[in-house]
């Protein structure tokens, strides 16, 4: 469904998605970069465990909230890629304030 258009010989940053190394041109949002690479899914529902993934790709329905550089609540289609960026799905509800700590990874 989603393809990614000829980037020729624009320089591309690398970004992780969990542990997966992602080349992507420099400008793109998150969620384009995720869904041109197959992911779907970026955040799980907090009351149901659902997967949910970019929807409107405008920053209005809040489906493709992420965890980026260990900062929850970030909405992937609003984000731009940039060089080492860490991206994690999310987990349920994620905390915020000082002693916070992002559901990012169940096993943690």
């Amino acid at each position: 469904m989603f393809t990614k258009v000829g980037d020729g010989d624009r320089d591309l940053v690398k970004v992780i998605f969990e542990d997966k190394e992602i080349m992507a041109p420099p400008g793109q949002s998150v969620a384009a970069v995720l869904l041109a690479e197959g992911i779907r899914s970026c955040r799980e529902t907090p009351v149901s465990g659902e997967p949910r993934g970019p929807y409107c790709m405008m920053g209005i329905c809040f489906e493709c909230l992420v965890v980026i550089d260990g900062e929850p609540n970030q909405q992937a289609c609003m984000r731009t890629v940039r060089e080492g960026m860490l991206i994690k799905r999310q987990h349920g509800v994620a905390q915020i304030g000082p002693d916070a700590k992002a559901e990012s990874d169940p096993a943690e």
